[in-house]
């Protein structure tokens, strides 16, 4: 550990430690959330590492989600990627800060000259390798496209988004990291036993999984069976984790990613 952070994947134990025991100070809030949205700063023993904390109490209310709930599944979806292997959620806790309980989450500094792999370019002008999405137009009537880049990182985020079912997969929740690995972030309204998968990142749709998602599947399968079912039971219903070891099980049974529903917006607002 640093006095600059923590890369997540190189040093997740001492990660969790600091976010469940650090002394957590705050900075600002992040005024583009729809919930209350802070920054703040953690220290223990010499090491600090900046945070994004969403205290409960800041949830905005939800007719379709529980309220209170979100900051738990906040930490649901980073103990479901966790388990996969994939390392795709930033590490995440559920510990008191200076506004209440809260979900408290490792912050992602992007780099300056990162790559974005979702967002809207010219519709005549896709990238090679990207997936057109939607269809935009701007204030002139100029033609857009919302597309993606065919990634493999991205893939696996659009598995993991199908297997917690993701309702607010936007562009802008789409990270890379100094350590060019890719992470999701903001998972408050996932794990519903409707479906609601909604995402930009639809470009997969109906093609086949990839072999490692298959293997990670199987995987996942057993663990929310046993020892991460478990961890999950503190966060969600039993309801909505025998939900989530169906979409599993019909994932890894049609092994194929899924389409978008006729009966819920496919593409969140905003979409990026």
């Amino acid at each position: 550990m640093t006095s600059s952070g923590l890369a997540p994947r190189q040093d997740g134990g001492a990660a969790l430690r600091l976010l469940r025991d650090g002394d957590l100070s705050i900075e600002g809030r992040l005024v583009d959330a729809s919930n209350t949205t802070l920054r703040g700063v953690l220290t223990l023993d010499g090491a600090t590492a900046r945070c994004v904390y969403k205290p409960v109490r800041g949830e905005r209310p939800l007719w379709d989600f529980p309220d209170g709930t979100l900051a738990g599944r906040e930490v649901a979806a980073f103990l479901v990627s966790a388990a996969s292997g994939w390392d795709l959620v930033p590490p995440t806790v559920l510990r008191d800060g200076p506004f209440g309980p809260g979900s408290c989450q490792l912050w992602i500094d992007e780099p300056d000259d990162a790559e974005p792999l979702v967002g809207f370019v010219p519709a005549d002008a896709v990238p090679p390798r990207w997936f057109p999405v939607a269809a935009a137009r701007d204030d002139d009537g100029t033609a857009y496209a919302l597309a993606h880049a065919d990634d493999p990182r991205l893939a696996r985020l659009a598995v993991l988004d199908a297997v917690i079912n993701n309702a607010d997969r936007k562009g802008g929740h789409v990270l890379v990291g100094p350590d060019d690995r890719l992470y999701g972030v903001d998972h408050g309204v996932s794990f519903h036993v409707e479906e609601k998968l909604r995402t930009v990142l639809w470009g997969w749709a109906g093609r086949q999984l990839p072999p490692d998602a298959v293997e990670t599947l199987d995987r996942l399968a057993v663990q929310v069976a046993g020892p991460l079912g478990d961890d999950l039971a503190d966060h969600l219903t039993i309801g909505e984790i025998t939900e989530l070891a169906a979409r599993i099980g019909r994932l890894r049974e049609e092994c194929r990613f899924p389409q978008p529903s006729h009966d819920w917006p496919a593409v969140p607002w905003p979409p990026v």
